[in-house]
């Protein structure tokens, strides 16, 4: 089995300030730092920083060998990643003094995905290979229904969640990966409880994770659910957190193991990468986070 992860690749711009700037203000911020990131390229690293084999597929502007050289420098298969003429996506990051973030998204490159890369980045997959989704890039409608026709199981993290989410048959996905603001964007519903009810009966043939940030990550599909609590800690940068989980709790499922000890793994994985700063930077390594389990 093969896993291809269809996705974005950023550079961050992190800004430390004090709070998050308000309507009308001019607020003066006490760090810069840039980073290599993307929800794609940081869910990829996580992968493959959890022991998956792991291609990305995507696109990068005339400015991204860095990008590159960030999925090769972490043993990420990058043949399917092209430069086109333009600039790279991009993040404009507020991080407070709690650690919350709040981001500006620039697409760039990853709004430039043609139909003809998406045929040929598939060809490569086979029926019961997996693809990984978010909606960072363009084309996600197009890129669902020939994965679903090729006979891929489909992972989504619907973020950011708009109108390119609605426009998708979301009945196609086999699994989502989402927390609870895109929960209550999909089903309308703010209660996780009432948020996996609603998705179970949108999508009674997928399987569903919540993640709920402090309050911890939840699992439903299959006629069964479970509850893991978060492992609690001092944060400082929360940026990449959600994809550490993604990246942990998907390769403890393809390695086999139970749903319940795959959520306790992507939640300690989570907790490690906010108590550091940036995106890809924060994400632990496999070594790490099974040295923390012992």
């Amino acid at each position: 089995m093969k896993l291809v992860n269809f996705g974005s690749l950023n550079y961050d711009y992190v800004y430390g300030v004090d709070h998050m700037v308000l309507p009308g203000e001019t607020l003066s911020s006490y760090s810069l730092e840039t980073f290599c990131g993307g929800k794609g390229l940081n869910q990829s690293i996580a992968l493959a920083r959890a022991g998956v084999s792991v291609y990305h597929a995507g696109m990068v502007g005339e400015d991204g060998d860095s990008l590159i050289a960030m999925c090769k420098e972490n043993q990420i298969d990058a043949r399917f990643i092209s430069k086109v003429q333009g600039k790279s996506g991009h993040t404009i990051i507020q991080v407070d003094k709690h650690g919350q973030n709040c981001i500006i998204l620039y697409p760039g490159s990853n709004g430039l995905n043609t139909l003809e890369h998406i045929g040929e980045v598939l060809d490569y997959f086979e029926e019961g290979d997996m693809i990984l989704l978010q909606n960072e890039i363009n084309l996600l409608d197009q890129i669902i229904d020939k994965a679903y026709q090729k006979k891929l199981k489909i992972i989504l993290n619907p973020s950011p969640f708009n109108e390119k989410v609605q426009a998708c048959d979301l009945s196609k996905v086999s699994l989502f990966l989402m927390n609870e603001i895109e929960g209550y964007q999909i089903t309308g519903e703010k209660e996780p409880d009432n948020i996996l009810k609603v998705m179970a009966e949108k999508y009674p043939s997928s399987e569903v994770v919540l993640t709920l940030g402090k309050d911890g990550a939840m699992y439903s599909g299959n006629g069964k659910k479970y509850f893991r609590e978060s492992y609690k800690v001092n944060a400082v940068d929360t940026t990449a957190a959600g994809d550490t989980f993604t990246g942990y709790y998907l390769a403890s499922v393809i390695e086999g193991k139970s749903i319940e000890k795959s959520l306790e793994i992507g939640s300690l994985a989570a907790s490690i990468a906010v108590t550091r700063k940036g995106a890809t930077s924060s994400i632990p390594t496999k070594n790490e986070v099974e040295n923390r389990l012992m």
